[in-house]
């Protein structure tokens, strides 16, 4: 067993803007897993909001590699078990880690990831594509240059809701809005009223994280459903948000990979909890890893490859009307 790791960076094809950063280049980290002539592949995206660099990213991989290539492990759960202390304080580390391992351990089996965990892609949800915060004219030019039914609209500005009037007038498609902790209790709940009215599907992490009370009174009150992206990062954090959100979204890269994402779905779905997966602009490799999942979901977004100028990967095609996975075992994705 051999653990390799290298970074690379992602050109965005347009500037992208949310409540608390803009980005035209996201780093990025590679992780190969390499045993038997058989490669697996996996990847987390860096962020600044959750001071995670490709620096600490590397030498959290690093720690872990005596672990690792020691094999003392069987399955990527595991593998996911015995480094956990290791990546303590560094899930997106761990992410790409434990990516690797299934697309890894699935080429081993000789299956597809999506039909080792018993998944039909005829299942899978269609994806938002995300258009970040813009002045209005490049957000509607945005929206013409990639035609789609679905959009998850970036918001946190002084005039969110001009913004969302003006875009309506120029598509039918389905609209989600996601805040990123920008909005106050207040202004959520008077928001929701209008937001419905526009046709918007739900809203997305409206108050900062640590809101509880905020929330109660949203979750409450509001008319549209509210979705947890930044409440709810990691395994533990599934059951504070209940009655508080009527939704989570998974992204794994936060949540340290496929096997506790696994984990935090089926706990939201006990609690009769709708789910979500969401990217953090990964390539194709990432992207692709979210797909195989994806069939779990009552909601998607995984259009972070479709955001990139150029990919440095090839995966999962994803279209507004058909999704075609590689014709490889495991999570199928190759680097170009």
């Amino acid at each position: 067993m051999k653990l390799t790791f290298f970074v690379k960076d992602l050109v965005l094809k347009h500037t992208f803007t949310i409540a608390h950063q803009s980005r035209d280049v996201q780093d990025t980290v590679i992780v190969m897993l390499e045993e038997d002539g058989l490669i697996g592949l996996g990847e987390t995206t860096t962020n600044p909001f959750y001071g995670m660099t490709q620096s600490n990213i590397c030498s959290a991989l690093e720690n872990a590699k005596h672990l690792v290539e020691a094999r003392n492990w069987d399955s990527p759960e595991e593998l996911w078990e015995l480094c956990k202390e290791s990546f303590v304080h560094n899930p997106f580390a761990q992410c790409a880690l434990d990516m690797a391992a299934w697309d890894l351990y699935t080429k081993k089996k000789k299956m597809k990831l999506y039909e080792y965990l018993h998944l039909n892609p005829k299942d899978i949800p269609l994806t938002n594509f995300t258009i970040g915060i813009d002045s209005v004219e490049k957000m509607i030019a945005k929206m013409k240059e990639v035609d789609w039914p679905l959009y998850k609209i970036k918001l946190g500005t002084d005039h969110d809701l001009d913004i969302i009037r003006e875009l309506r007038k120029h598509t039918n498609a389905i609209f989600r809005i996601d805040a990123n902790c920008a909005w106050t209790a207040e202004q959520a709940i008077l928001f929701s009223e209008e937001l419905k009215k526009l046709n918007v599907e739900f809203m997305e992490q409206p108050l900062g994280k640590d809101d509880l009370e905020g929330m109660k009174e949203v979750f409450k009150y509001s008319k549209l459903p509210v979705i947890a992206d930044e409440s709810c990062i990691v395994a533990s954090d599934v059951k504070k948000c209940h009655g508080l959100f009527h939704g989570i979204n998974v992204k794994l890269v936060k949540a340290g990979g496929i096997t506790p994402g696994l984990r935090m779905i089926d706990e939201a779905k006990s609690l009769g909890m709708k789910t979500m997966v969401g990217c953090m602009t990964e390539s194709s490799v990432g992207i692709t890893a979210i797909a195989h999942i994806a069939a779990l979901l009552d909601y998607v977004d995984m259009d972070g490859a479709m955001l990139l100028k150029e990919d440095i990967a090839r995966g999962v095609v994803i279209t507004s009307d058909s999704i075609t996975f590689p014709k490889d075992n495991g999570i199928g994705a190759e680097l170009v």
